[in-house]
């Protein structure tokens, strides 16, 4: 890999030279020796073949589950969760024993509970970590979903970001299967509080346990606001949100 040192800034490819645009600047590579087809069809390339199936299947795994609480991770992400949530998908797919390699699937490995542990803890927000945020225990019923914090305490039991004035809870039931996609997502009515040295008990129970045959997945989530002439806004477009997978069944 080379730069470019030029008035006249390139990016394409011309003859066996590409040029493209890095965090570096303008940047020179030469073209793959191998092409595509070979790639496709010759025995050579079976394992990159295979990998490369597997991984698009991984991708397209996380990319069900963002899309089943999007009502959850619209406002408790980083720039990086789909690369990290494909990432963990690929470690549960190693957990599938059964299943050729280049057809092993994040479903049977989910029924493992070494799979379900690889996924379980996972954070949709890595700035934002629920074990880092949310300072006090909390207990899962799994039969219905709801969870519960006992003698909590805004400004003791929060890791605080500045200028927050209330805080909120919601909590998630989900069943999802792997295989076909299809998903129910129950929530919890939002719980709002105004953060001071108040004790409450926080009870999140979603609105139905949800129907199908897949996994079942259980999320929490704490999110920041600020309050402004009585309305409250998003603190910092949702920046300090968690949003945490807390179970896996």
């Amino acid at each position: 890999m080379a730069k470019l040192k030029s008035l006249i800034k390139i990016e394409g490819t011309l003859d066996d030279l590409t040029f493209y645009k890095g965090k570096e600047g303008y940047l020179i590579k030469t073209k793959s020796g191998v092409s595509g087809n070979r790639i496709k069809t010759d025995p050579a390339f079976a394992r990159t073949r295979e990998n490369g199936t597997e991984f698009g299947h991984c991708a397209t795994s996380g990319k069900t589950l963002r899309r089943a609480i999007l009502n959850l991770l619209s406002d408790a992400k980083d720039g990086r969760v789909t690369s990290r949530l494909t990432k963990t998908m690929a470690l549960v797919k190693n957990q599938d024993l059964t299943s050729a390699r280049g057809q092993r699937q994040v479903a049977i490995g989910l029924a493992s509970n070494e799979g379900r542990a690889l996924l379980k803890g996972f954070d949709f927000n890595s700035n934002a970590l629920l074990s880092a945020v949310l300072l006090s225990d909390f207990s899962l019923n799994p039969a219905t979903g709801e969870i519960s914090i006992s003698d909590f305490i805004p400004n003791h039991n929060l890791n605080l970001p500045g200028g927050a004035t209330h805080v909120s809870f919601t909590s998630g039931f989900l069943n999802l299967d792997f295989s076909t996609g299809d998903k129910d997502l129950q929530l919890s009515p939002v719980q709002n509080m105004i953060i001071d040295g108040t004790t409450s008990n926080i009870i999140l129970t979603p609105a139905g346990v949800p129907v199908g045959t897949g996994n079942e997945l259980f999320f929490l989530k704490v999110a920041f606001f600020q309050e402004i002439n009585a309305v409250q806004y998003p603190l910092n477009n949702g920046a300090y949100n968690a949003l945490q997978l807390i179970e896996v069944l």
